[in-house]
């Protein structure tokens, strides 16, 4: 049995939950509306606050979407409650961030500034000019925007410059020595 899978899910206060036909699986929240369909040979059964996944045999590709599917309806019903968020850093000397409006606009080295724009769930927050926090209900949703912001300038290895990730750590290396 999945250690994650066969682990119950509480749903908390102020969440509503709905499990429909096919496992279309509709999570609403303070912080907006989430939806998903689960394979359908997964059995999510509700008992008053507590969700439980079960699978209908114990081969491999059952095993993996098990773990999975309890993995992302537990993610769901976190993002509609806290919300999930990305802490991005701007590193080299020149380089910032600034809100305009629902765009960030970053000013990368390029000959051009870096314009991206707010999803419908995805906000950004910048409390300094080289700072992005990027916040969404959605899990996949705030990993991706974070990676694309993230890739318009990817930290270089020799003096570290570039958009990287609050608690990435970067590989440096050494430069040419000279004679």
């Amino acid at each position: 049995m999945s250690r994650i899978g066969r682990e119950p899910i509480v749903v908390p206060a102020g969440i509503d939950v709905t499990i429909g036909e096919n496992n279309v699986v509709t999570v609403k929240g303070p912080l907006g509306t989430l939806t998903e369909q689960f394979s359908a040979d997964m059995k999510i059964v509700r008992e008053g606050d507590v969700i439980t996944i079960s699978r209908p045999n114990d081969e491999k590709e059952m095993r993996a979407t098990h773990g999975l599917t309890r993995a992302l309806f537990a993610n769901m019903i976190k993002g509609a409650k806290e919300g999930f968020q990305k802490k991005l850093q701007i590193v080299g000397v020149g380089y910032r961030v600034a809100k305009q409006g629902n765009k960030l606009v970053m000013n990368l080295g390029y000959s051009h500034d870096v314009v991206v724009e707010e999803g419908d769930t995805v906000t950004f927050d910048v409390p300094d000019s080289n700072t992005i926090i990027v916040k969404s209900p959605s899990k996949q949703k705030c990993g991706q925007i974070a990676a694309q912001i993230r890739s318009k300038r990817p930290p270089e290895p020799y003096h570290g410059k570039g958009v990287k990730y609050s608690d990435e750590r970067i590989r440096r290396k050494a430069g040419k020595t000279g004679k």
